[in-house]
C-alpha cells in the first residue's frame, strides 16, 4: 500500500529505537534535514527556539541528519547527538542519519519530495516541511528560511491549538 501521509512511516531515532511517526498524529510537525558542518548549522538554535515556543501547543520539530551535500554530516549518530546536545542544547526529536536524495533516498523523503504539492528535490541541508496534525504536508521552506521567520511562525499559528 502506498503511504498516504507522514504518519505512515516508521523511522529509527538517533538512539537506535524504532518510532512510528503515527505517534505524532494530532501534532503539527516541522521536518528538517540537518547537518552539523553546514553554513546553515546555526539554524539548530532557531529550531530549538521554535520548538520551545510552540511544543506546549502540539508542535514538534523532527531532525533528520543527512550527509548528501558536500559531506557536511560525516559523523555517526552518537557524534551527531553529542554535537546537537552540547553545542545547541537540542531537545526536539532527532533521528538516525538518512539519505534525502539519490538512489538511496529514505522512503520518508521519497514521499516528502514526490507526494504533495510541495514536491521537488532537496537541494541543500535545512529544507523544512510543515506537516499538519493529520500528517499532510502543508508548506515547505528552503534552507535560507530562518526557523523563527514570520513566514514559518505565521503558518504555525494558523494551524496550532490556541495558547491558553
Amino acid at each position: 500500500m502506498a503511504e498516504t501521509n507522514v504518519h505512515s512511516f516508521s523511522m529509527k531515532t538517533i538512539d537506535g529505537q524504532s518510532k512510528g511517526l503515527a505517534e505524532f498524529n494530532g501534532k503539527e510537525l516541522l521536518i528538517v534535514n540537518v547537518a552539523s558542518k553546514c553554513g546553515f548549522t546555526g539554524q539548530y538554535k532557531g529550531l530549538q527556539e521554535l520548538y520551545d515556543k510552540y511544543k506546549g501547543r502540539g508542535f514538534e520539530v523532527l531532525g533528520f541528519p543527512a550527509n548528501n551535500f558536500m559531506g557536511q554530516e560525516p559523523g555517526t549518530d552518537t557524534e551527531i547527538k553529542e554535537f546537537c546536545s552540547l553545542k545547541f542544547r537540542v531537545t526536539f526529536p532527532m533521528f538516525s542519519k538518512i539519505s534525502v536524495k539519490g538512489r538511496d533516498i529514505d522512503p520518508l523523503y521519497q514521499y516528502l519530495t514526490t507526494g504533495s504539492e510541495f514536491s521537488g528535490p532537496i537541494k541543500w541541508n535545512f529544507n523544512k516541511f510543515l506537516v499538519d496534525p493529520s500528517g499532510k504536508v502543508v508548506a515547505r521552506y528552503d534552507s535560507a528560511t530562518d526557523p523563527m521567520s514570520p513566514k514559518i511562525t505565521k503558518d504555525l499559528e494558523r494551524i496550532l491549538v490556541p495558547s491558553s
